[in-house]
């Protein structure tokens, strides 16, 4: 099995942290030798927000249940040194929160010519607004306010979706559009198809 670069869009609430974890435990026993890097940066805003201890992790705690996405230097800095501990070219590598934006993927674009991947494979579980509001309300996660909620769901039509298109026309890369309103287990499968797991 060749070194696998998966990039999961989709917007919150749509399963994609879930996926990550269903799909890590398939890579990892298909292919033993090789270290599987998982990088969610949502995951790790969280993470420095519950912190407290310096002015960023304060003012990340405080806009992280407004919705509005972190600055680009910050999601940089997260997944950059993230790579740069755990990645080589030789790593399957799995990620969820980034490209948020155009722009962001540009700068991904060099990470992956640093660490000699070009062919890339981008899940998007294309679910219905209507369904992630509802599951996001469901999970009562501190920062799933009715306004965050809306915003977040705003900037993903406005920011990410266009992410999709740069994808799509990107050399060596494969979009695989999955239906995100598939049971867990249902969408775990689409993606083990997609990707040429089974």
């Amino acid at each position: 099995m060749k070194p696998t670069t998966v990039i999961f869009i989709g917007p919150q609430g749509s399963g994609k942290g879930t996926q990550i974890e269903q799909l890590y435990k398939v890579i990892a026993a298909k292919d033993p030798a090789r270290r599987v890097v998982d990088i969610q940066t949502g995951r790790r805003f969280r993470a420095l927000a519950a912190k407290h201890e310096t002015f960023a992790e304060r003012k990340i705690n405080a806009t992280l249940d407004t919705g509005v996405l972190q600055p680009d230097f910050l999601t940089h800095i997260l997944w950059g040194q993230a790579m740069l501990d755990q990645l080589d070219p030789k790593s399957h590598l799995l990620i969820d929160g980034f490209p948020r934006t155009v722009p962001q993927a540009e700068v991904l674009e060099n990470a992956l010519e640093f660490f000699d991947r070009d062919e890339v494979h981008v899940v998007n579980l294309d679910t219905p607004e209507e369904v992630v509001r509802q599951r996001m309300y469901e999970r009562a996660r501190a920062d799933d306010t009715k306004e965050s909620i809306e915003e977040r769901l705003r900037w993903y039509r406005e920011d990410t979706l266009p992410v999709l298109d740069y994808y799509r026309v990107r050399p060596d890369t494969h979009v695989h559009d999955l239906d995100g309103t598939d049971t867990i287990d249902g969408v775990h499968q689409q993606i083990i198809q997609a990707l040429a797991l089974a």
